[in-house]
């Protein structure tokens, strides 16, 4: 085998391992999830001025007290995301060991503004959460799946809690 047949080998193997490798990643996260290319929507709480994006073909569910909103994917009525946000009424004073401690923030949005992202795994559902603290307000997003799939839901929910926002 010549030089430049070697070469011409190599390289017709290397895209086709790109292209595998390409096709593998793309079959992650939701079916049919390609983050810019999807239709996307922003929600923005008329109350406390959060927003964040969902899927333009998701349907909406609001509550009367507009304290948030809920969207479930119109594939799958298991699926869903929601966003609301509360006052904290009273400041937790209860220094005993049996105190419900806190988590250090381990999450940034794009707004750089720290919170906690909590994942938690169940057998029939399972879902990935954030949680922000502004003056005396509390906001929360959360991302819902059936545990089976959750794993094909994870890149789309960590999309758009990347992408929700305070009020600034």
């Amino acid at each position: 085998m010549t030089t430049s047949t070697k070469a011409l080998t190599w390289s017709f193997h290397w895209k086709v391992y790109a292209l595998i490798l390409l096709l593998a990643l793309s079959g992650c996260g939701v079916p049919g999830f390609q983050g810019n290319s999807q239709s996307w929507k922003i929600y923005k709480n008329s109350r406390y001025g959060f927003e964040f994006p969902y899927p333009s073909h998701w349907e909406e569910v609001k509550p009367d007290n507009d304290d948030g909103i809920i969207f479930i994917s119109p594939q799958k009525s298991s699926v869903e995301i929601r966003g609301w946000a509360g006052n904290q009424l009273i400041k937790n004073t209860d220094t005993s060991t049996n105190a419900k401690k806190s988590i250090n923030p381990n999450f940034k949005n794009i707004q750089g503004i720290s919170g906690v992202m909590t994942v938690e795994i169940g057998k029939i559902e399972s879902t990935v959460g954030i949680k922000f603290h502004q003056g005396e307000v509390k906001y929360y997003w959360q991302g819902k799946a059936p545990s089976q799939e959750f794993n094909d839901y994870y890149r789309f929910f960590y999309y758009i809690a990347q992408n929700y926002r305070l009020p600034e």
